[in-house]
């Protein structure tokens, strides 16, 4: 059974083919044959727009973690037995206000919306009325196919979405280090179980490399969907560089 005829998906796909198909014809006559690549992009930053709510709270929750990284240390001194050090630490974090899993929010958030993406652009049924927008292309590249079928597409097509992907990688390393630096990464490493991946040994080098993970699914999931993951990746990375500015000063809640 195709899990895009299930009435409620059916419906938010309907909805979702509508909200695109107006955005490509809003922008046809800019985009020309790119107007529902550049739908998507449209629709993405509405939704990055929804979401800045909760791009503040991830902001202020970091800044909160940042705040207590001396007591956190000091906890890490403390405490050496992995299971009390983590009962200190959900602790601290809950007197104090501080959401250690804030940062999983707008991923969490956007998944429906990617899936929905996805799935209008991956099931050729899915939409209903979704026939303009499966035909979609950029620069040649089929909306509704990955990068293989960008390289059967032809050169210019193949280098369209081999620059995104690299596009891609780009900003999510940007991104990484730049969290690095606003979570003091240097120093919490230092303290036996205060960074991620600390106490298993081998286990730091797989946390570098599990965010560029989102780069081998753009590579084969519809280019559709891979559009909606960098530019929400981009606008991550130009978001939380303001929010970061703007917030810093700002006294703890």
């Amino acid at each position: 059974m195709d899990p895009s005829a299930f009435p409620p998906l059916a419906v938010v796909l309907d909805g979702l083919t509508a909200l695109l198909g107006a955005a490509a014809e809003l922008v046809a006559p800019l985009a020309g044959a790119s107007a529902a690549a550049l739908a998507v992009v449209l629709v993405t930053a509405c939704v990055r727009l929804v979401l800045v709510p909760v791009g503040v709270a991830q902001v202020r929750a970091e800044i909160g973690r940042r705040r207590l990284a001396p007591r956190v240390a000091e906890l890490g001194r403390r405490h050496r037995d992995p299971q009390a050090r983590g009962r200190a630490l959900q602790e601290l974090y809950a007197a104090e206000g501080v959401s250690p899993l804030a940062g999983c929010l707008p991923t969490l958030a956007q998944a429906p919306v990617l899936a929905c993406v996805y799935a209008l652009f991956a099931h050729p049924a899915a939409g209903g009325a979704a026939a303009s927008l499966l035909e979609g292309a950029l620069v040649g590249a089929p909306l509704d196919g990955g990068l293989a079928a960008a390289l059967a597409a032809g050169p210019a097509a193949a280098a369209t979405v081999l620059g995104l992907l690299a596009l891609l990688a780009v900003v999510t390393e940007l991104t990484r280090r730049a969290s690095l630096r606003a979570a003091g990464a240097t120093s919490a490493a230092a303290v036996p179980g205060a960074g991620p991946g600390q106490d298993v040994p081998g286990l730091a080098p797989v946390l570098r490399l599990l965010p560029f993970v989102t780069v081998v699914v753009a590579a084969v999931v519809p280019l559709a969907a891979a559009l909606y993951v960098v530019t929400s990746a981009a606008w991550t990375l130009g978001e939380r560089a303001l929010l970061r500015r703007l917030l810093a000063g700002q006294p703890a809640a």
